[in-house]
């Protein structure tokens, strides 16, 4: 009698593995690193800039372990001064260590519905390094004032040492600065605190306005949010993007500003964060015609968030569509060497989506490579020293994390579609409304609304281009192989 074989039962830590190992990421760290990793020490906080006494917090998610930020406000003749402190990670993990080399190679923490990868051992960027509630902690402070016009004046970044006073979750900020609940019990018994958050979010709608005014685009796009308990789906929800994660949002974009534009006074190369302008805007001209508005030829962002806003009053049921479709032709952004001392042809490295000129990632050195390479560069400007990195060095730099965060992306976007795989069995045969999100001749890719997930067309494909509205029906899934199949009509 021929042997029966019996598929394993389907795990979504198994998968999860698959994926890191498929897309080129280590799935643990070598003996060498762990051998540094136990060698560390705590560093006690030292520095002639000591501000534990100011009411520091820190917004997150409900789960996040690996706090990189704390902010803190007060009001000043001139404006609300912010300060935003950063996890000092460059302080434990040395330029060439063991360490820095893992780092550099996987070059940001992975996160899936199974487990999170993390750039750096969790000793560190939940620990040493992490921002954690009433911990003395040195930091990185980017200090900036915003006036009521959203400007940013007398900035300036410094060595600190800072203390969270109060560790928050965006799920229960938000909803209270929205005033749709009542504040969480740490907030309700700190009159202070609530004082605080509100003028982060006073500072982060007037930073917001300016962004705006300058040709901001603006999407408050929807996600799947997972629901995976012990390792077990149990389904997946709409994440909502609420008020508190609009504060952290502006104030962090602001430090980065903060950061890219002191870099460039001082002559220092770094990397930038770019968004370059869009090269199918030919494209978003020709969807937002089928809404009565006509763009100018030339890729205008203002205009362009102009017409987004009215359609979000206009038409709130289907702006979500239509943001997506426009978010899948901006494409993703890059990584670039922003040479400290340019020259007359080097090109100009703005952000089109955020209408900045000056922009770099700083905020997350525990998460992102690209971070902990910037706050070393700061770190050396700071004291005097030489640059830590050759101009050739931050190019490879850069192009090694573009292609990581590629990568990141493949595993992720896979993972969110195994466990929607598993969410979306019972709706076999069911029909809904999705936006084309790809379009290439390996596959058309559709984006349904509820829930927030991609899938293939299998059937009635042809003739579709990104941003094309289109009523599909679930045909097949297959979470073993992250498939999820849609036929047109």
């Amino acid at each position: 009698m021929a042997q029966m074989h019996v598929a394993a039962p389907f795990s979504l830590q198994s998968a999860a593995h698959g994926e890191m190992i498929q897309n080129g990421f280590p799935l643990g760290f070598t003996a060498e690193a762990e051998a540094q990793m136990a060698a560390i020490r705590p560093i006690p906080p030292e520095s002639a800039d000591d501000r534990q006494g100011l009411l520091w917090s820190s917004i997150d998610n409900d789960t996040s372990r690996d706090l990189d930020q704390v902010e803190f406000a007060e009001r000043t003749t001139a404006g609300i001064r912010v300060l935003v402190g950063i996890a000092d990670v460059a302080a434990f993990v040395a330029k060439d260590t063991p360490l820095d080399r893992h780092a550099a190679d996987q070059t940001l923490t992975v996160y899936t519905a199974a487990q999170n990868f993390p750039m750096l051992p969790f000793g560190l960027s939940t620990d040493l390094t992490s921002l954690n509630e009433d911990q003395p902690r040195t930091a990185i402070v980017v200090e900036f004032t915003v006036t009521p016009e959203g400007e940013r004046s007398d900035c300036r970044i410094v060595e600190s040492v800072v203390r969270n006073k109060a560790q928050l979750a965006y799920s229960r900020v938000g909803p209270w600065l929205e005033g749709t609940a009542g504040p969480d019990a740490k907030v309700e018994g700190d009159a202070g605190l609530q004082e605080q958050l509100r003028l982060q979010d006073e500072a982060a709608r007037a930073l917001h306005r300016r962004r705006i005014r300058n040709g901001a685009l603006e999407f408050n796009r929807m996600e799947a949010d997972p629901i995976v308990i012990d390792g077990v789906i149990h389904g997946l929800r709409t994440a909502t993007h609420n008020r508190a994660m609009d504060v952290i949002e502006e104030l962090m974009i602001a430090a980065n500003e903060t950061m890219a534009l002191t870099l460039r006074t001082a002559r220092r190369s770094c990397i930038r964060r770019v968004v370059e302008t869009p090269a199918r805007w030919d494209r978003m001209v020709q969807l937002v015609g089928r809404h009565g508005t006509e763009l100018p030829a030339a890729p205008d962002a203002g205009a362009l968030n102009a017409f987004l806003q009215a359609q979000r009053e206009a038409d709130p049921d289907h702006y979500p569509d239509l943001a997506l479709a426009v978010i899948k032709l901006m494409g993703p952004g890059q990584y670039v060497l922003a040479k400290g001392d340019p020259g007359p042809d080097d090109p100009a490295q703005g952000h089109f989506g955020l209408a900045a000129q000056d922009y770099t990632h700083s905020t997350a050195p525990n998460r992102r490579f690209v971070d902990l390479v910037t706050q070393r560069i700061v770190r050396a400007l700071l004291s005097d020293q030489p640059p830590p990195y050759t101009d050739e060095e931050l190019t490879a730099i850069a192009a090694r994390c573009i292609e990581r965060e590629g990568a990141a992306r493949k595993v992720e976007r896979a993972m969110i579609k195994r466990v929607a795989a598993v969410a979306l069995t019972g709706r076999i045969g069911t029909s809904c409304r999705g936006v084309v999100v790809g379009a290439r001749p390996t596959g058309t890719y559709v984006r349904i609304v509820d829930p927030p997930v991609e899938g293939r067309i299998m059937q009635g494909e042809q003739g579709l281009d990104v941003g094309d509205t289109v009523d599909v029906r679930l045909v097949h899934t297959d979470p073993a192989h992250a498939f999820i199949d849609f036929a047109r009509g």
